[in-house]
């Protein structure tokens, strides 16, 4: 199975997201707000990447942006999920759903005035690759306003490894000095910090929202070596840093819209 089919399934299968996903959901509702501070239309065209059960997408409803909305994730289960979240309709907003890989795939729909995402675009193969071919489908004026996981995100994990003399597993994010050139309208870098009762809970939370992935080639810990990093970690409180980069791009308002091939 590929990498991708491996996030993919997990995030399929993710059993309760919604009830571990504090740091997601905050994350979320911040976007949001920031989205809702923009100059958009007042009916924009709207892409979501990567909506996971609809943190981002029910944050943007409450704060009242309307328009016509394409809501995408790589995972039609959790598509699903969203779009039960969402059921409800909405005077001014029509809102699509649809299975798209938000890395490779062509969205229906385009231009788009707004085209975000939160939190999904660190599972990417080469992330600001990809925001740049996103940049493509928007229209002139349009906004692609993205949060991402930074390569400093859950370093009391990685460093419970390493003191040990193991290597962690934890996929390498993009660094955020990547995506400067790329998003000369915002580029924020902010720490999360997410606490845990033990390492045991701190595990399960990341299975509980698909996030166990770990980097290619990475061989699974020994039952031992589990036992030491997770004693190390337990040294360390069970606090977890989320390393989260905002970034804004905006298309310039005279630029052409041409579709790409």
């Amino acid at each position: 199975m590929s990498r991708r089919d491996r996030i993919r399934s997990a995030f399929a299968a993710a059993p309760d997201y919604d009830g571990n996903a504090r740091v997601q959901r905050d994350v979320a509702d911040r976007l949001a707000a920031r989205i809702a501070a923009l100059d958009l239309p007042s009916s924009p065209r709207v892409l979501e990447i990567g909506c996971g059960t609809g943190f981002l997408t029910q944050a943007l409803a409450a704060q009242g942006l309307g328009g016509e909305w394409l809501v995408t994730d790589i995972a039609p289960e959790m598509v699903e999920r969203c779009k039960a979240r969402l059921a409800a309709p909405q005077p001014g907003r029509t809102l699509r759903f649809a299975t798209l890989d938000g890395e490779h795939g062509t969205p229906g729909g385009a231009p788009f005035d707004l085209i975000c995402s939160s939190l999904a675009v660190q599972w990417f193969d080469d992330a600001p690759a990809a925001l740049a071919r996103l940049s493509q489908w928007l229209a002139p004026g349009g906004h692609l306003v993205v949060t991402t996981l930074g390569p400093h995100s859950f370093r009391e994990w990685r460093a419970a490894h390493e003191a040990e003399g193991i290597a962690p597993g934890t996929p390498a994010f993009a660094p955020v000095e990547s995506f400067a050139t790329l998003s000369p309208e915002t580029l924020l870098v902010e720490d999360h910090l997410e606490r845990h009762p033990d390492p045991r809970a701190f595990l399960r939370a990341v299975k509980a929202i698909g996030a166990g992935t770990s980097a290619p080639a990475h061989r699974p810990l020994t039952p031992a070596q589990l036992r030491r990093v997770m004693a190390r970690f337990a040294q360390s409180g069970c606090e977890v840093t989320y390393e989260v980069a905002t970034c804004h791009l905006r298309r310039a308002p005279t630029f052409p819209y041409v579709s790409p091939s």
